[in-house]
C-alpha cells in the first residue's frame, strides 16, 4: 500500500468549481440538502464571502485549469445575477479557463427564476439544470413544489432560446404512481429534454419532512421493491430506445452531452467546494484533502470573515480514497481504470474479480471494469466485494 497520493492522479477526472447557494424559496419535504428559507439575503456580503474563497483557493491551487464550474442549492436563481457574474469574473481572474469550459446554474421553473435567465447568460452561464421534478401537478403538489407544468413548460422555452445546453431533473417511483403512469410521463419527458436528463428515484432521506411522515404512517402508495425495479427498468429502456444512453446511475445523455460538471466527480478528479456546506476534493502536495465548508450560512459566513470558510480540511487515507474511487467511477457505465486503481493502491483479487463477473455484477473490457446494469442496483455491496480486505 502506497503512502501518499500520486500527486497527478486527478488529472485523470479534471478540476471544477463548485459554488452552493443555500437558499430556497421553501423547503421542499424530500430535500435533504443543505438549503435554508431567508427572509432577507445580503447579496453584497455574500458577494464578498464568494470572493474571499474563491482567492483562498487560487492560491493553495495556482494554475489549475477549470474545466467546470456548478452554481447548485438551495436554488441558485434566486442569487442575483449581478453576484453570478462577479463570481465568474473572479473565477476567470484566479485561473486559466478551458475554452469549453461548462458553467452550469440549478433553477427552479417559477417565474422569478426564469425571468433572470437573459442575465444569467450574460454573466457567462452556457448550461441550465431546471428542477421540474414531475409533469403533472397534483404529484408537484404532493412533493412541495412551488411551480405548476405549465410553469415548467415556460421555464423550459425560456432555457431553450437563452442557453446552450439545458438539462431537467424529475423524481419518480412517487405515490401512487403506477408503472403506466410512468411510461406515459416518461415518453413526454424524453421528447422533451434536449440532449440531457436527470431522473431519480424518490429515496425517504432522514431528516427530511417526508422522513418523519413515512415514521408515521404517511407517505401511502409508495412503490414496493418489485415495482421500483421495474420503474428502473423502464427508465433505462425507454431512454435508450430514445437516443440516450444512461451515462451514470441516474443520468441519460446523447452522446457528448454528459455533464461536465458531475462527471469530474465521478471521474474522481479535484473540485473546490465554496458556500454553505459545500464538499470539496483538493490534491496538496501529493496528499488529497476531503473538505467540508461550515453548513449554517451566519456561521459559514462568520468563518469566511475568519479567513477560512471550511469547517473540515481531512487528508485521506489511501483506502479512503480507494473506497471513493471506487465507488464514484462505478457509478459510470465506462467504469473505472484498473490501472489507476492499481496507481492508488489496489489491485482486486482475481478470484473476487472471477466471481463477481460469473455472478452478473461487472464486466471487464481491456483495462476498464464497469458495473452491470444489475451491479449498479447493488453497487454498494459490489464495491464492499472490490475492496482490500
Amino acid at each position: 500500500m502506497r503512502c501518499s497520493a500520486d500527486p497527478d492522479d486527478w488529472r485523470a477526472g479534471g478540476f471544477g468549481i463548485y459554488i452552493h447557494w443555500p437558499f430556497c424559496e421553501s423547503k421542499c419535504p424530500y430535500c435533504d440538502f443543505n438549503s435554508h428559507v431567508a427572509k432577507h439575503i445580503d447579496q453584497d456580503r455574500w458577494r464578498r464571502a464568494y470572493l474571499a474563497e474563491i482567492d483562498r483557493h487560487a492560491r493553495l491551487l495556482p494554475g489549475r485549469v477549470v474545466n467546470s464550474i456548478f452554481f447548485g442549492g438551495g436554488t441558485p436563481s434566486l442569487m442575483d445575477p449581478a453576484t453570478t457574474a462577479d463570481i465568474l469574473s473572479a473565477i476567470r481572474a484566479a485561473w486559466p479557463m478551458a475554452n469549453d469550459c461548462e458553467i452550469t446554474l440549478e433553477a427552479n421553473p417559477g417565474s422569478v427564476e426564469a425571468g433572470r435567465f437573459a442575465a444569467y447568460a450574460d454573466a457567462g452561464v452556457n448550461r441550465v439544470s431546471l428542477g421540474v421534478q414531475a409533469l403533472n401537478d397534483r404529484d408537484l403538489r404532493r412533493l412541495g413544489r412551488l411551480h405548476g407544468v405549465d410553469d415548467a413548460m415556460r421555464a423550459l422555452e425560456i432555457a431553450r432560446t437563452t442557453f446552450g445546453r439545458i438539462s431537467f431533473d424529475l423524481i419518480y417511483a412517487r405515490q401512487d404512481q403506477t408503472l403506466a403512469d410512468w411510461r406515459q410521463e416518461l415518453s413526454r419527458a424524453l421528447e422533451l429534454a434536449g440532449d440531457h436528463i436527470s431522473l431519480y428515484q424518490l429515496t425517504i432521506e432522514d431528516g427530511t419532512a417526508f422522513a418523519e411522515r413515512f415514521r408515521h404512517g404517511g407517505l401511502r402508495g409508495l412503490p414496493d421493491e418489485g415495482l421500483a425495479s421495474d420503474l428502473y427498468e423502464t427508465t433505462l429502456s425507454m431512454a435508450e430506445d430514445a437516443g440516450y444512453h444512461a451515462y451514470e446511475v441516474s443520468n441519460l445523455a446523447r452522446p457528448g452531452a454528459e455533464s461536465r460538471h458531475n462527471t469530474i466527480y465521478w471521474r474522481y478528479g479535484d473540485y473546490v467546494g465554496i458556500g454553505p456546506g459545500a464538499h470539496g476534493r483538493i490534491t496538496l502536495q501529493g496528499r488529497r484533502h476531503a473538505t467540508e465548508a461550515w453548513r449554517m450560512p451566519d456561521r459559514w459566513l462568520a468563518a469566511v470573515d475568519g479567513g477560512n470558510g471550511n469547517s473540515v480540511d481531512e487528508v485521506l487515507t489511501p483506502q479512503d480514497e480507494i473506497a471513493e474511487f471506487l465507488l464514484m467511477g462505478l457509478r459510470l457505465s465506462e467504469g473505472i481504470d484498473l490501472t489507476r486503481l492499481h496507481r492508488l493502491g489496489h489491485t482486486p483479487d482475481r478470484a473476487t474479480l472471477d466471481h463477481l463477473q460469473a455472478i452478473g455484477m461487472h464486466e471487464i473490457s481491456g483495462d476498464r471494469l464497469h458495473a452491470t446494469r444489475n451491479g449498479r442496483m447493488v453497487l454498494n455491496t459490489l464495491v464492499a466485494e472490490l475492496l482490500p480486505g
